[in-house]
C-alpha cells in the first residue's frame, strides 16, 4: 500500500476578487518561509487560493479536507482586504466551529489598522499588522515548537528589503498562462495623500534593481507576458523606471511578434524627458498607466496633503494621447472633503477633453486607518459602516446626490470603460459639458430602467438610440449608423431593436473568449491589487 502525502503543517490563503487575479503577498510569505534563522518551513507550507464567488462552506470544507488529521498544530495564514473580509470572516468562523485547535493567523490591510472591533480578528489566534515577511514565518516556528504563550497581536517587523525572498518563482506555469503577474520594483510611497493607506509609510524604498530584473527575466524566460506593477510610483526615480523600460524593450527588440502588457501606475505631473522619449519606444498595446487624478480642486487637494501640479499633470496627459501609444486609464474620486458636484463636474471636463482611454469615476473609501478620518466632522462626512465603508454624504454632497453619482459611476463603466460605444459616447459628451451631457442620461436611464445591472449591449444599445433620437430630437437614421458602427466594432452578434434590418449578413467580428475578456478587464484594474489602499 502506498504511505498517503503528509498534510502540510501551515496553509497560507486567500479569497481574490477573481481567478485572474494571483496573490503576491502570499507568495511572499511562501518565498521567506526558509529565511531568517530557525527552521526551514517551505516543505510544510501549502498555498491556497480560492474567489469571493465561493461559497464559504465550500472554502472551509476544502481546507479542512487538505488539513487531514494526525499533526499537533497546524496553522492557516489568511491574507484580508476589503474586498474579501466579508467572506474570510465566514470561512474563519466555520474552520474554528470544526477545528477549534487550528491556529488562525490574520494579516493584510484590512486588518492591520482599526483592528479591536472586527469579528474575524476576535475569531482568529493571532494578527500580524503591517508587514509579514519575516514575522509570519518566526510565529509559525513558535506555534509548532515554541517558546509560548505569544502575544495574540503582532507588529510586523520591518527589515531590509535586501533580506526579503523574493516570491516570483513562487508563480506556477498556470499562473504564467491564465493569471496577471503581479510584481514590484519598489514598496512604499513618499507622499501623504489622506485618502490612501501609503499615506502612513515614511518613504518609498527601493528594490535593488539588479536582483529585480534577475527575477524578471527567469519570468519571462518561463513565458510570462503579462506584468501588473504595484508600485506606487513607479516614475519616482526616474533612473531606475528607465532601466526597467529597458529590460522590456530589449526583449521586445528581440521578439517583436510575441505579445507584451505591461502596466504601472505613474505619478501624472513628473514625466521629465528622458523618461518621455523611451516611452515613444514602445508599440501600440504594451503599456498601460494608471493615473491617479483624483482631484483637479486645488483646495481639496491642500485639504487632503495631496501635492499635485495640475497644468504639468494635464500638459502630460496631453503629451501621452498625442506622442505615445500607452493606454491611459486616469482615476477620480468623488465625495473628497469640500468637493461639490460642480467642482467635480469641471475637473472631470477637463479630463474628459484631454481623451484619456479609460476615465475610473471611483467614490471616496474610509479605508481603516487612513488619516481622511480627520476631516469625518469637520465636511460632514458620512460613511457606510460595513466594508467597503463608502461615503454615503458629506456637508457638499447631499444622499441623494451621491447615489445619483453612484449611478452615473455604473453607467460610465457599462457605456465608456467598455469600449462598445465610442461614437455614441461623443455624441452623449458633446456640448458646454461632457459631464452634464452624460448626467443627464445616465438621469434618463434609471428612470427608464431603474437597474444599474443586468444591462447587455443591446439593452444598453437601444437605450441609446431612444435617447437620442427622443429626448436629444437626433437624426433616427444618423444615429442608428452610429450605433451601428459601434455595435460592429463591439464584436457583438445579436440584434438590437433599433438596428433591425441594418445588420443583414454582415456579421460581426467573433468575439472573443472568456479568458481574453477577462484578463483584459484584469489588465485595466478591475479589482486590482491596488484597491487596499
Amino acid at each position: 500500500m502506498l504511505n498517503e502525502p503528509h498534510p502540510p503543517r501551515i496553509i497560507l490563503c486567500s479569497l481574490n476578487a477573481k481567478y485572474i487575479h494571483a496573490s503576491l503577498g502570499l507568495r511572499y510569505l511562501l518565498a521567506n518561509m526558509a529565511r531568517h534563522g530557525g527552521e526551514d518551513l517551505r516543505a510544510q507550507t501549502v498555498l491556497r487560493e480560492f474567489t469571493i464567488a465561493r461559497a464559504p462552506q465550500e472554502v472551509a470544507d476544502a481546507l479542512l479536507a487538505e488539513l487531514g488529521e494526525g499533526l499537533e498544530t497546524q496553522v492557516m495564514g489568511f491574507g484580508v482586504y476589503i474586498w474579501n473580509l466579508v467572506q474570510t470572516t465566514e470561512v474563519v468562523r466555520r474552520l474554528k466551529q470544526a477545528r477549534p485547535g487550528l491556529k488562525i493567523v490574520l494579516g493584510g490591510p484590512e486588518v492591520s489598522y482599526e483592528w479591536e472591533t472586527q469579528p474575524v480578528v476576535a475569531l482568529a489566534d493571532h494578527l500580524i499588522t503591517g508587514w509579514g515577511d519575516v514575522s509570519f514565518p518566526r510565529l509559525c516556528r513558535a506555534l509548532i515548537h515554541g517558546p509560548q504563550p505569544l502575544m495574540k497581536v503582532i507588529a510586523g517587523e520591518q527589515p531590509p528589503l535586501d533580506e526579503i525572498v523574493m516570491p516570483y518563482a513562487g508563480y506556477s506555469d498556470t499562473d504564467l498562462a491564465h493569471r496577471l503577474l503581479y510584481v514590484e520594483a519598489s514598496r512604499g510611497c513618499p507622499f501623504k495623500c489622506e485618502f490612501c493607506l501609503s499615506a502612513l509609510d515614511k518613504t518609498a524604498w527601493a528594490f535593488d534593481l539588479d536582483r529585480f530584473l534577475a527575477e524578471m527575466e527567469a519570468l519571462y524566460q518561463r513565458g510570462a507576458r503579462n506584468f501588473k506593477f504595484v508600485d506606487r510610483t513607479f516614475n519616482l526615480k526616474i533612473d531606475a523606471s528607465i532601466r526597467v523600460l529597458q529590460f522590456f524593450l530589449d526583449r521586445l527588440k528581440n521578439a517583436p511578434d510575441e505579445a507584451l502588457f505591461l502596466h504601472f501606475e505613474v505619478v501624472p505631473d513628473h514625466l521629465p524627458d528622458r523618461l518621455k522619449e523611451i516611452i515613444t519606444r514602445f508599440p501600440p498595446g504594451v503599456l498601460q498607466f494608471e493615473l491617479g487624478i483624483q482631484s483637479f480642486n486645488p483646495v481639496v487637494q491642500q485639504t487632503l496633503s495631496r501635492r499635485q501640479d495640475n497644468a504639468k499633470t494635464e500638459a502630460n496627459l496631453a503629451w501621452l494621447m498625442r506622442e505615445s501609444h500607452a493606454h491611459l486609464h486616469a482615476d477620480l474620486i468623488f465625495g473628497l472633503p469640500g468637493e461639490t458636484l460642480a467642482s467635480f463636474a469641471a475637473g472631470f471636463d477637463r479630463l474628459y477633453a484631454i481623451g484619456p482611454h479609460e476615465i475610473q469615476l471611483g467614490v471616496l473609501k474610509r479605508l481603516r486607518g487612513t488619516p481622511v478620518a480627520r476631516h469625518t466632522d469637520s465636511y460632514g462626512m458620512v460613511y457606510e459602516a460595513q466594508v467597503p465603508y463608502t461615503v454615503e454624504q458629506t456637508a457638499a454632497v447631499d444622499a441623494a446626490t451621491m447615489r445619483r453619482f453612484k449611478r452615473l459611476a455604473r453607467y460610465w463603466d457599462l457605456i465608456a470603460n467598455s469600449g462598445r460605444f465610442k461614437q455614441s459616447l461623443a455624441r452623449l459628451c458633446q456640448g458646454t459639458s461632457a459631464f452634464q451631457g452624460f448626467l443627464d442620461f445616465s438621469d434618463w436611464l434609471w428612470q427608464r430602467t431603474g437597474k444599474t445591472s443586468g444591462l447587455t449591449p443591446e439593452m444598453l444599445l437601444d437605450a441609446l438610440f431612444d435617447y437620442l433620437t427622443g429626448v436629444r430630437a437626433e437624426s433616427a437614421e444618423a444615429t442608428r449608423q452610429i450605433l451601428l458602427a459601434d455595435y460592429l466594432a463591439s464584436g457583438a452578434r445579436s440584434n438590437p431593436a433599433c438596428l433591425q434590418g441594418l445588420l443583414g449578413e454582415r456579421g460581426a467580428p467573433a468575439r472573443k473568449s472568456a479568458s481574453t475578456l477577462a484578463l483584459r478587464q484584469a489588465r485595466h484594474g478591475e479589482n486590482s491589487i491596488a484597491d487596499s489602499g
